[in-house]
C-alpha cells in the first residue's frame, strides 16, 4: 500500500498530506508554540480567547513556513545528511517549486492575520522572525560561518517577544529576558546535536563548529555558554519580575542542565577531542536542552499566571 492511501490524504499536487505538514517542521513549532503562547499568558493584560488563539495561530503557521522555505532551500544538503534525506524535498515526494510557494503563502498569511487581529508591532516582529531564519540563517549564515547558530538563534528567540505584543501592543523587560534566554539556550542545545552529527554536518559542508574548530573547543563553548543561560535565566527573579517559584526552578534546571554540560566536556576523548562512547553524554545534553526550555518557561507559567 502506498503511502498516499495509507494516509488517506493524497495531494493533487505531489506529496501527502503528512508531507506537506512535515515541510512545516512540526517537532520544531511545538517548541516555537509554547514559547510565544507563554509570552501571551505572562503579559499584564491578555486579549479574549479568540484573538489569543488567533496569535498562538499565526506564531505556528509563520514558523512552520520559514521551516518550509528552509526545506526548500537545503534541499541540496538535506538529501546528503543521514538523518534529513527522508524529508519531502530530497525524497522526491514534493516538488521545490511548489514548497517554496507554500512557504511564502503561509508566510504572507500568518503575518497578515496577525496584523488584522492584534497590532503592527506583533506582525512586524512574526515578518521579521520569518525574514530573519528563512534569509539570514538559512540563506546566508548556516554555509558561511560556525557562528551560524549563535546568531541565527535569534530566529526561535522571538516568538515570546510576538506573544506579549500581540497581548499588549509594546514590549517590556520580561518578554525581552524571555527573547536572551531562547538565544543563548539554542547554542549549547544545537551543538550537542552537531557533536554526535559531526560526520553529517562535514559530508554537507556546514562549518558547523565541531567541523571547524574541533570537538573539544566545541564542549569547552557548550559549558560556557550554559553557564551565561544558567545567569540569564535568573535575571527575572533578581529584577523581581516572578516570584521565587520561577527562581528556585530557573536555578534547578540550570543546575541539571550544567551537569550535562559538564559530562559532554569530561566525555572519554581521544587527543583531538572526538568522543570514544559515541557522544553519548551530547545525546543526553541534547535531550536535557529540550526539556530544560519547555519547564523552564512552564515555571514560569506558573509563577506569573497562577502564583502571582
Amino acid at each position: 500500500m502506498s503511502e498516499a492511501v495509507a494516509t488517506g490524504f493524497p495531494s493533487a499536487d505531489g506529496g501527502t498530506l503528512k508531507e506537506w505538514l512535515q515541510l512545516l517542521k512540526p517537532r520544531v513549532i511545538s517548541l516555537v508554540v509554547f514559547t510565544g503562547a507563554a509570552g501571551l499568558a505572562v503579559a499584564p493584560v491578555w486579549p479574549n480567547y479568540v484573538i489569543g488563539a488567533i496569535s498562538i495561530l499565526c506564531i505556528c503557521i509563520g514558523a512552520g513556513a520559514a521551516g518550509a522555505i528552509n526545506m526548500w532551500y537545503d534541499r541540496d544538503i538535506d538529501a546528503i545528511m543521514t538523518r534529513t534525506s527522508k524529508r519531502p524535498i530530497p525524497h522526491g515526494s514534493i516538488d521545490p517549486e511548489r514548497a517554496l510557494t507554500y512557504g511564502v503563502v503561509l508566510s504572507v498569511l500568518s503575518v497578515l492575520v496577525l496584523w488584522l487581529a492584534t497590532n503592527t508591532l506583533a506582525a512586524g516582529i512574526l515578518a521579521f522572525s520569518i525574514f530573519f531564519y528563512a534569509v539570514i540563517y538559512t540563506m546566508w549564515l548556516k554555509r558561511s560561518t560556525p557562528q551560524n547558530i549563535v546568531i541565527g538563534g535569534a530566529a526561535g528567540a522571538f516568538p515570546p517577544m510576538i506573544g506579549w505584543a500581540a497581548a499588549t501592543g509594546s514590549l517590556s523587560t520580561l518578554p525581552i529576558v524571555m527573547f536572551a534566554i531562547v538565544f543563548l539556550w539554542t547554542p549549547p542545545h544545537f551543538w550537542s546535536l552537531s557533536l554526535y552529527a559531526c560526520k553529517d554536518y562535514t559530508r554537507a559542508g556546514i562549518p558547523m563548529l565541531p567541523v571547524v574548530r574541533g570537538a573539544r573547543h566545541t564542549r569547552w563553548q557548550i559549558v560556557i555558554y550554559t553557564v551565561i543561560l544558567m545567569a540569564v535565566s535568573l535575571v527575572p527573579g533578581f529584577m523581581h519580575l516572578c516570584g521565587p517559584f520561577y527562581t528556585v526552578s530557573a536555578a534547578a534546571l540550570g543546575l541539571g542542565f550544567m551537569g550535562f554540560a559538564l559530562r559532554v566536556l569530561f566525555d572519554r576523548q581521544d587527543k583531538a577531542g572526538v568522543s570514544l562512547t559515541k557522544d553519548r553524554p551530547a545525546r543526553m545534553a541534547f535531550r536535557y536542552s529540550l526539556a530544560y526550555l519547555f519547564f523552564l518557561f512552564a515555571a514560569l507559567l506558573v509563577d506569573r499566571v497562577l502564583l502571582g
